[in-house]
């Protein structure tokens, strides 16, 4: 695992130290070597975390005649494979690591061999003779590539921290995803909060040949129609070797590794199948909230002693989470991410790293197999539509008169945003159940209106059909922009390489074939998953309803984390920012503050933003906007929906 960076210098002088000063800006994530190439053209830099290979495989790799430079993040788990074909071409290898695979698969096969990788990736290869750049990301999204246009020249990297190394790329506030941030908690698609910096979308790859860049897919899901799926007993049969391949790959290292155990189905069928192939004993760790309605430790501890494995816990409270800690996670999360379940992941990261350097996880399957509740939420309001809008919103008021709860997500904040959500359309309520601020709230927050980078995405999901298309809109957008994102900027900035087995691209495309009734039938989720498990794991760990890894985010905003909170976000810096409404903020603030409403998601939010702004010197106000370069970039990446439902997106309404 590596953090990569580098940038053309076709047009502007040609800088010798700031390769290096990219490369140390994320040099935790490869403590163990670094290294740089350059010639008149561009300059390629690599950190290394040693995981195959430690002796070797040193970054960037250049072939015997230094005409092809290869920088590399991730790992391909069919290098093996790859190995012994390109070795019947005639090639020879100095290593046993895969980037020497990726290196000579480009020299074979070019940017084809990119589809024969199976793994996480993000790489750049370059060709010296023709003066081309090849960028490449795996299919899910699971390892980050960041690139920035400054006229004929192109600056990428594994952060965007890298990128900002370069005083050419402006460090200007893009307002169009800064509504959508407000929206999701994230930002979707090819957009960043800094305008002009863009992600490589998943499953894509970019090639720059003398200040020319075009983009190009090599993967889409192939949504099967699910009248052609198998029976059930077929199915979880077939997911049951998949899962257990999957994992099998995925315990592949020279390193220590670890599993990430929750107490969940998830990271319970990890461990279960990790078992079946580890010759020692694994090793565990968790995360704790002794004394909270949600803490999971039974749970957790069940499997650890079902499994014999080497488990190790942290309990985290007031005195763990502190301001310092969450003002140190705000840098290394390098985009300022909503998602208070970043906090729990750290900290995870940070205990796991002192023992293992690999750790297997369970993301992907709430996506993959109707894990999450809003899925419920969306069936549920498809009833409650049929009720008049006039008594909709009546309830709604009654409910917002409940006292605020301290609880994580209590009954009154369930109640406020499922009524609320049955006021607008399908769409929008999918993704305001897992957001925070709905668009008329943005339009009361922001400063700037206009927004329509959010509403050209919601209007890819299909107007009619069953979860699959918000499985779908999930799977291309909240798993890779949300939860993949938070994963790898807190294991990476512990050094820690965190493998999701789950999102194995098989398991991937399986799982499009698989009808909606095998995922969510009646109350029940994941019921395909859970009909693999149920005789393999407790009952009360495949009948427990999911908890997610996340903090009291009310609670400790009202409590020990108020200061850091007030601090953050005071009159003087709102107002100068230029973007944000300070007298709507400041209601917020007081709500909350009384206990007259739980506003604790919607303030974390702004206040990681304001975090990084001040972290990155971001330049904000209404005269700032994305480049026009970057208008376009969901037109060409649809969310793969099955044939069989219709897409109507022109008559999408995002209000009510």
């Amino acid at each position: 695992m590596c953090g990569i960076a580098g940038f053309t210098h076709v047009v502007r002088p040609f800088l010798p130290e700031r390769i290096h000063q990219a490369v140390a800006s994320i040099i935790h994530r490869g403590p163990d070597d670094q290294g740089v190439w350059q010639s008149s053209s561009i300059s390629l830099g690599a950190t290394r975390l040693r995981v195959i290979d430690t002796a070797a495989g040193g970054q960037p790799l250049t072939s015997e005649d230094n005409d092809v430079v290869v920088v590399f993040n991730g790992e391909i788990y069919n290098h093996a494979e790859l190995r012994q074909q390109l070795i019947a071409c005639g090639h020879r290898f100095r290593t046993t690591c895969d980037t020497e695979v990726v290196l000579r698969a480009f020299m074979q096969w070019d940017t084809a061999c990119i589809e024969k990788l199976r793994g996480m990736f993000g790489f750049a290869a370059w060709r010296e003779s023709r003066r081309r750049l090849v960028l490449a990301r795996d299919r899910m999204g699971i390892k980050p590539l960041y690139y920035a246009r400054a006229g004929r020249d192109i600056y990428f990297g594994s952060e965007v921290k890298s990128i900002f190394c370069h005083p050419e790329v402006p460090r200007h506030i893009d307002v169009d995803a800064l509504d959508a941030y407000l929206g999701l908690n994230y930002v979707p698609g090819a957009r960043t909060l800094a305008a002009g910096v863009q992600k490589l979308m998943p499953g894509c790859f970019l090639t720059w040949h003398d200040g020319e860049v075009s983009t190009h897919s090599y993967w889409q899901v192939d949504r099967i129609d699910p009248s052609a799926h198998t029976s059930l007993a077929d199915s979880t049969e077939r997911l049951g070797h998949l899962i257990s391949q999957s994992v099998k790959e995925h315990l592949t290292a020279d390193v220590p590794v670890g599993i990430w155990l929750s107490g969940g189905m998830d990271s319970s069928t990890i461990l279960h199948y990790a078992s079946q192939h580890a010759s020692t004993p694994l090793k565990t760790f968790s995360i704790t909230f002794e004394g909270r309605e949600f803490n999971e430790a039974p749970y957790l501890r069940e499997m650890a002693t079902a499994y014999g494995t080497d488990h190790q816990e942290l309990d985290l409270g007031p005195s763990t989470v502190t301001p310092d800690s969450i003002a140190e996670l705000a840098y290394y999360a390098d985009e300022p991410n909503a998602d208070a379940g970043a906090v729990p992941v750290w900290h995870l990261s940070r205990m796991s790293a002192k023992q293992v350097t690999v750790a297997l996880s369970g993301e992907g399957a709430d996506e993959l197999f109707g894990g999450y509740i809003t899925y419920l939420a969306d069936k549920y309001a498809r009833r409650a539509r049929m009720v008049p809008r006039t008594l909709r919103r009546l309830s709604l008021h009654s409910a917002n008169r409940l006292p605020a709860s301290n609880k994580k997500i209590g009954l009154d904040y369930k109640l406020q945003r499922f009524l609320y959500g049955t006021l607008l359309d399908e769409r929008s309520s999918h993704v305001f159940w897992n957001g925070t601020f709905s668009q008329m709230q943005r339009k009361d927050l922001m400063l700037s209106q206009g927004g329509t980078h959010l509403l050209k995405l919601l209007a890819t999901i299909p107007a009619h059909g069953d979860v699959r298309r918000f499985m779908a809109f999930d799977q291309a957008y909240f798993l890779p922009d949300n939860l993949l994102v938070k994963v790898d900027r807190m294991s990476m900035a512990h050094s820690l390489e965190v493998r999701p087995a789950f999102l194995d691209h098989r398991i991937v495309e399986f799982a499009a074939t698989l009808p909606a009734h095998y995922c969510i039938q009646g109350r029940n989720l994941k019921l395909l998953l859970r009909n693999l498990m149920k005789d393999k794991l407790p009952q009360r760990i495949t009948a427990k309803r999911k908890q997610g890894l996340d903090i009291p985010v009310h609670d400790w905003l009202r409590g020990h984390l108020k200061p850091l909170l007030l601090d953050t976000l005071n009159q003087k810096t709102v107002e100068e920012s230029g973007i944000i409404s300070w007298r709507h903020l400041q209601s917020l603030i007081t709500l909350h503050m009384e206990r007259k409403a739980n506003y604790g998601y919607h303030l974390w939010g702004m206040m990681m933003l304001f975090l990084w702004i001040k972290q990155w010197k971001i330049q904000c106000g209404q005269d700032i906007e994305a480049p026009e370069d970057l208008s376009a970039d969901f037109s060409s990446m649809p969310v793969q929906i099955p044939s069989s439902f219709s897409s109507a997106a022109s008559s999408f309404s995002p209000l009510p």
